[in-house]
């Protein structure tokens, strides 16, 4: 009786409250069935845990068995239609290229290419990256536009003999005509010149550059190890070593992906073409005065030009990528067509016997030497029937033409006036 002085007085409803209370416990006290979901398994609803949802008290009505009847239509106004602006149009291209080349390898910084390229556009053409039009008129005493095109062909020889980056090239030439602008030199210090600007330019773009013994080598040793090394910090000095100017080849790699947007297939044939003719504008002295954007733009022009040549080369598109029209790039193409022609660069020609093995190219196709210095007869031995182009005139042969040697289509084709309007 003493112990049963302070129990608490148990009722029906203290019953029935400790019985709940004791269901819940041992409710949660139970392991779950289910296997517990991996993170990648969540959209997967069959292992995942359902928890029972109570259902209101209230019976929701049946619908009915048969089939439902369709409702009427909602009638709703059309919107407007935007008016299309010349904004709209651009991103409208802009976005459609994008789209097309659009590229998983991170490099290609797809998100940020037009921020990349309005920065290169501002800085090509700011005045301490630019090389002066007329410099070998105005500066240079003792140098010519001729040895200016023989120092940049026997660098490209250079360039292929260690296996430099066409990077390399271009950014030598961007360094000999800049220093050319500011500095006098004699005849006998421009290939000193040359080597050097090639030296900084392979350190800024190459990973295993070629060093200073080899530049001495390939000069014959004509210059010593000091003397490129004094020259190297000449132009350093001078140029204040701004070195990562924007060149063509900067603004050909994009221009060529999207003039290649209206073929049905990549066309290797367009750009291996439109390299070719950029290399070619490094040799002559009338291209210094362009921008390299717009000498890519006339490249790419051209190279659409030469192989179609019955497609309008300009669209759109390339116009608004390159941001120049047909008639802005017209005097560039003229140009780098005439090189193309072998009609421009005077003392870059050809001498001797044409050879007779030049028809066992059996890949090679197009072949242009004309106006050249090429002199005697055309052997009769010389077989070209895989060429579809081998242009031959003003030379000075002599003699009948061997009947096995033959052109079927011309040379190429001659820019209208029109296509740059």
């Amino acid at each position: 009786m003493a112990d049963q002085e302070n129990c608490a007085r148990l009722t029906r409803a203290a019953k029935k409250r400790a019985a709940s209370v004791a269901a819940l416990g041992n409710a949660e006290d139970q392991p779950l069935t289910k296997k517990r979901v991996v993170l990648g398994e969540l959209p997967n609803l069959s292992n995942a845990v359902v928890v029972p949802v109570t259902k209101s008290l209230k019976a929701e009505p049946q619908k009915p068995k048969g089939k439902a009847k369709a409702k009427p239509e909602v009638k709703r106004e059309l919107e407007p239609k935007k008016k299309t602006t010349t904004a709209n149009k651009k991103e409208d291209v802009e976005a459609k290229v994008d789209d097309d080349f659009a590229s998983d390898d991170p490099q290609m910084c797809e998100t940020y290419v037009t921020d990349i390229y309005d920065y290169l556009r501002n800085m090509e053409v700011e005045p301490k990256r630019r090389p002066l039009p007329d410099y070998i008129e105005k500066v240079q005493k003792d140098i010519s536009a001729n040895m200016r095109g023989i120092l940049v062909d026997w660098l490209v020889e250079v360039s292929e003999e260690y296996k430099l980056l066409s990077d390399s090239l271009y950014l030598t030439i961007s360094y000999i005509d800049r220093f050319l602008s500011l500095n006098v030199i004699n005849r006998q210090k421009l290939q000193l010149l040359g080597v050097s600007s090639m030296l900084i330019a392979s350190k800024y773009e190459e990973i295993n550059p070629p060093n200073v013994e080899d530049f001495c080598y390939i000069t014959d040793n004509t210059y010593t190890k000091q003397e490129m090394v004094k020259m190297e910090a000449d132009v350093l000095k001078s140029l204040k070593f701004e070195m990562g100017n924007p060149t063509t080849k900067t603004f050909l790699r994009r221009l060529s992906r999207v003039a290649q947007e209206d073929y049905k297939t990549s066309s290797l044939q367009l750009e291996f073409l439109g390299y070719y003719l950029a290399e070619l504008s490094l040799l002559d002295y009338s291209c210094v005065k362009f921008l390299p954007s717009l000498v890519a733009a006339s490249v790419i022009y051209l190279a659409r030009f030469i192989t179609r040549p019955k497609v309008n080369p300009w669209n759109p598109t390339l116009q608004q990528y390159s941001g120049y029209k047909a008639s802005d790039i017209k005097e560039c193409v003229l140009i780098i067509h005439d090189l193309y022609l072998s009609r421009r660069g005077g003392a870059l020609q050809a001498n001797g016997g044409i050879p007779y093995l030049i028809g066992n190219c059996k890949s090679l196709e197009e072949l242009f030497m004309e106006n050249n210095m090429f002199s005697g007869s055309i052997p009769e031995n010389v077989e070209v029937k895989g060429f579809a182009i081998l242009d031959l005139s003003l030379n000075q042969f002599s003699g009948m033409i061997p009947s096995s040697l033959h052109s079927p289509k011309p040379a190429c084709p001659s820019i209208v006036e029109p296509l740059f309007q």
